[in-house]
């Protein structure tokens, strides 16, 4: 193991029962696990009855947005590697873990583009053929990737989105799917199976 000092920081604490970002937060400590000598979780907002122990994570801390504190605290546990929990987190925290551990590798897992989604339903909503990507949401998620080290993106379209028309450089960019442990998953028959799954 690698001595590497991790330390990711959420926007909330993991629901996985809740939220698919929930599920793949974990998916993501446990690959960190196997490369990570420490791991510290980290976020400013409150536990919820659906957030999820964290057993695989050495240490948990609450942190404040826009306070000194996080200086303080940052300072003094000198990551070598951030991971931010969506593009919002590193709004907040990553100009001041760029400040004060100017070495650390920045990672920021964009859990799906928000400003895509967005568009999505706006298109939705007005039964138009055409996505506007010229609006705030887009220019700060995009900023974000740039600001980071690398950006975990979970689909190929997205990955195709952010080369070819954004002309984000596929090296700050991993495809990074869900990732599913085969043994987890019982293989019925046909003639088992009853149900839906979606």
């Amino acid at each position: 193991m690698v001595e590497l000092k991790t330390l990711i920081i959420f926007l909330r604490w993991p629901e996985p029962a809740s939220s698919a970002a929930g599920w793949r937060m974990l998916q993501i400590i446990a690959a960190l696990r196997d490369v990570s000598s420490e791991i510290i979780a980290a976020s400013a907002a409150d536990k919820t009855e659906y957030s999820q122990a964290l057993g695989m994570v050495d240490r948990e801390q609450m942190i404040a947005i826009n306070d000194q504190s996080f200086d303080q605290f940052i300072k003094e546990l000198q990551p070598d590697l951030v991971v931010f929990d969506r593009f919002i987190t590193e709004e907040q925290f990553g100009w001041r873990v760029a400040k004060h551990v100017p070495k650390a590798i920045r990672v920021l897992d964009t859990e799906d583009l928000h400003f895509l989604r967005h568009e999505r339903e706006q298109a939705l909503k007005t039964s138009s053929l055409e996505l506007n990507f010229h609006n705030e949401e887009c220019y700060r998620e995009l900023a974000s990737i740039l600001r980071c080290d690398l950006s975990l993106i979970i689909s190929e379209a997205e990955m195709s989105l952010l080369e070819n028309k954004f002309e984000v450089p596929d090296s700050r960019l991993h495809y990074l799917p869900f990732m599913h442990d085969e043994s987890e998953f019982v293989h019925r028959s046909f003639e088992e199976r009853d149900g839906f799954v979606f």
